[in-house]
């Protein structure tokens, strides 16, 4: 059974999550393009002034969206 991998895109300011919701549609969209599966797409809130946009993946692929997407960090998702 392959680990599943949290891929995350920090936005910081007054438009920190509505800037993580938008950029959750290009996640799905590269997803969808590219035929590659994943198991969640959504936001975390950490305060009014930060959130995460973050998708999760399988081990297997996360090479091939961290390459394209370029994410500022990752984390073994539970």
């Amino acid at each position: 059974m392959s680990r599943k991998i949290k891929l995350l895109w920090d936005f910081r300011g007054e438009d920190a999550k509505e800037t993580a919701k938008h950029h959750t549609i290009h996640l799905k969209e590269f997803a969808n393009l590219e035929k590659l599966d994943f198991h969640e797409i959504a936001i975390l809130e950490i305060n009014p002034m930060f959130a995460a946009a973050f998708i999760i993946v399988d081990e297997a692929v996360m090479k091939i969206f961290r390459d394209a997407l370029k994410p500022h960090r990752g984390e073994i998702a539970v």
